[in-house]
Order: C-alpha cells, then structure tokens, then sequence
C-alpha cells in the first residue's frame, strides 16, 4: 500500500469517477484503475462498484477511504512540518478557545518577533478541535478551561490525546452583559436570575457536549440559547441585547465599552490553562507566546490565583 494509491482512492470517490479523477491529477486512467486494483488485491476486498454512470464506494471501501483520509492527512502535515523546518524561518500555531487574552498575547508574540520568515496561525475553534490540533502536531499550543463539573472527561481527552494540561490561573465564574440590562446594577447574579434571559454560548459542532463547551454551568437546563461561533458575534449580541454568557471575568478590549461582567454567586471556579503534546520540545517562539499569556493574565483584576 503505498501513499500515491490512497490520494488516487480519495480523487476517485470525491469525483465519482476514475476519467474526472485522473485528469483532476494529471494523470493517465490506467495508472488509476492499476492502482485500485492493486490495492483490492492486496487488502482482499472490492472497493468500489462500476457502472456505466462511474463509480460509487462499497462498505468496504467507504471504511477504507475514512483511514485513507487520516493517513494522507497526516503525511501531509508532516511534510509540511518539515519542509518548514529546513527553513530559517519561525513557526506558532495556536488553537484556542474564544479567549481575547490568548489572541492579545499571539499579537504581542508576532511583534516580538524578529524572524526574517515565519508563518503564525491562530485558530479560534471548538474544544475537541483543539485537542485534535494539538494531538496532531497542527498546533504547537491548545488553551482550554477546566472545571469541577468537565475535568473528569476534559483529563481523560488529555489523556488519551498524549496531552499536558499546564495552569495558567483559576478564576471566579462571571455573567457578562450589556450595561443596560436588568441586572446590571447587580453586585452579583445568583444562577436563577438568568434563566429569563437568553443564553449566548460557542457552538461546538459535531463534538456538542457539556464537556467541551466553553461556558461553565452548561449542564443547567436553559429554554432560549443563542449558539455563535466568533467573538465578534458574542460581542454584537451582548452590547445590544439582553442576554448573556458565562467566562472569568476577563472582558475582550472590544467588550469593555457597553459590557458589564458581575459575579456569579458559586462556588465553582474555572481554571484556564494550555496544553502541550508530550513529545513536544517548546522551542524559544512557543516559550515566548507562553511568557506574553502570563504577563497579560496575571494583570487582570478578575483572576484569584495565578500560576508562575
């Protein structure tokens, strides 16, 4: 089994046809066709039906394609990775949840940054998304919160995702909402103040869980939700309506004109922190973007306790 035969696999069944395929690669549909049927040779199964209207998977060969899939994926980010390393140039990958602290420090991190060449990413993505960049070596860096309620299933993903999970600080649950809202003027909200008003929350995709959402309390039962996927959406709907969302206290430069962020009264706390694959050597960019998250943390007001 060779790399090439599964890029072929794939082509054929994302065009439905060996001729579409072939000429998608520049290449000959015999050099295809050979190669399908090398490969049902040599794993014994059929991979796909054909007809005269062009080719369709069987079971076989739709659970073949999703390893296939995988495999050529991963072989993709590893020689990009290392193509990348036979340059001078620096490299950051950072997935994260929707933290403006995290963002803040990566913009420090780029200006810091005095390479001829380099390549930053950001990702602003769901929980189990930023295990798997990690996990996979996408990403030097995951930011993620844990709490009472999700560390069990949050420590069994680091886990088996080869993880270290390191503090940044621990901080009390807050509600942010607009200045004008009802509850404004409050010293501190109690959890049943908010269930007449709508709940803001980043939606998760097809890893939807109480575990990974990045909200505290997400097990409450609530009846009107407002899933978003970006900051910039949360921030519309908390400056103009009377929602809310849950997070540390920590107000976003764009939120801090209009937005209130006041005690929730718990006792349960959230402790942010980032993660790192164990076969990972931090190299001095990723200290760097590390040393600027501390920095930026430990000078907020909201935060109880902090990790040096």
């Amino acid at each position: 089994m060779t790399l090439q035969q599964l890029r072929y696999l794939i082509a054929i069944a994302e065009y439905g046809s060996i001729n579409a395929a072939a000429t998608h690669m520049y290449a000959s549909q015999s050099n295809l066709s050979t190669a399908i049927k090398d490969l049902e040779s040599e794993l014994g199964i059929s991979i796909f039906r054909r007809s005269n209207r062009g080719v369709t998977l069987t079971n076989d060969g739709t659970e073949l394609l999703n390893y296939a899939r995988q495999v050529v994926e991963q072989a993709d980010l590893l020689e990009a990775r290392y193509k990348q390393a036979e340059s001078d140039g620096a490299r950051l990958a950072v997935s994260t949840q929707h933290y403006s602290f995290s963002v803040e420090a990566f913009i420090r991190t780029a200006e810091e940054c005095k390479s001829a060449e380099f390549e930053f990413i950001l990702r602003e993505t769901a929980t189990a998304q930023i295990i798997r960049d990690v996990k996979e070596f996408r990403s030097e860096i995951g930011i993620v919160y844990t709490d009472g309620f999700n560390s069990r299933a949050m420590w069994r993903a680091f886990d088996d995702a080869r993880l270290m999970f390191h503090p940044l600080f621990e901080a009390p649950i807050h509600v942010f909402v607009n200045e004008r809202h009802p509850l404004a003027k409050r010293k501190s909200v109690s959890p049943g103040d908010l269930a007449d008003y709508p709940r803001y929350s980043f939606e998760q995709g097809a890893d939807n869980s109480f575990f990974f959402s990045e909200e505290p309390l997400a097990y409450l039962p609530h009846k009107r939700n407002i899933r978003i996927t970006d900051r910039g959406t949360l921030t519309n709907l908390l400056q103009s309506y009377d929602g809310y969302t849950l997070s540390t206290g920590l107000l976003s430069p764009e939120m801090r004109s209009g937005v209130a962020a006041l005690p929730l009264d718990t006792d349960e706390t959230m402790k942010v922190g980032y993660l790192v694959h164990q076969g990972r050597q931090p190299d001095w960019l990723l200290h760097s973007y590390i040393a600027n998250l501390k920095k930026i943390v430990n000078a907020s007001d909201h935060i109880t306790s902090y990790v040096d």
